[in-house]
């Protein structure tokens, strides 16, 4: 790999790091799963995230303009289906909170622990704006060759996984040392984060139909 190609998968492994780190719905409903039902279905569940992060980062490191715009034209919807789900599931975190020794939910696969936080992820197309402006801020141009962007790119998905895996396997730890009382209160604040940020989504969204801008 030549020295160009190298800083351009560094840096979007940096990208891609920046862009998982904020701690909103997704990562909160993450740190619960890998609370509650453990490491490998956080993990499973953010790697969901990293997926669409990436192909955030194709479309904007690409340029793929037709895609970007139907998703921001109808994100104010994909943000009402959003917040659909997470009051769904932060109610339903609220009601079955309990004492007993967490364990996987019945019924829940990891494919749809990957399923759901993809969906909740690529429902936010902003992403694609915020990755085109550091894209830019990092060095890519409107020149840039294919493999440049390509590389950059790969660099996106590899940082936010190393992200996800960490942040996964790490606060799997805080499940041997947290007692059931504490993950009980975990349980709650987690599901009340998840619902009031569905909340706000969909009154986000209802704002827009109404025609208010914030």
């Amino acid at each position: 790999m030549s020295e160009a190609l190298l800083i351009a998968l560094l840096k979007g492994i940096a990208v891609g790091i920046v862009i998982a780190l904020p701690v909103g719905p997704v990562g909160v409903l993450c740190v619960r799963r890998t609370l509650f039902e453990g490491p490998t279905y956080g993990f499973v569940s953010g790697l969901g995230a990293v997926t669409a992060d990436t192909i955030f980062g194709i479309i904007a490191g690409f340029g793929i303009t037709i895609v970007r715009d139907f998703m921001l034209r109808y994100q104010d919807w994909f943000a009402a289906i959003g917040g659909l789900f997470l009051v769904y599931i932060g109610v339903k975190a609220l009601v079955t909170a309990s004492d007993v020794e967490p364990e996987p939910l019945g019924g829940e696969s990891h494919l749809g622990a990957y399923a759901s936080t993809f969906a909740l992820t690529i429902t936010n197309p902003v992403t694609i704006l915020a990755l085109a402006g550091i894209f830019a801020k990092v060095g890519v141009s409107r020149e840039a060759g294919f493999l440049d962007v390509g590389v950059l790119v790969a660099g996106v998905f590899l940082g936010s996984l190393l992200w996800w895996l960490g942040l996964s396997f790490g606060i799997s730890g805080l499940r041997r040392i947290v007692g059931t009382v504490r993950l009980v209160w975990l349980d709650r604040v987690s599901g009340a984060i998840l619902a009031l940020s569905g909340l706000g989504l969909l009154a986000a969204a209802l704002l827009a139909f109404a025609g208010v801008s914030l």
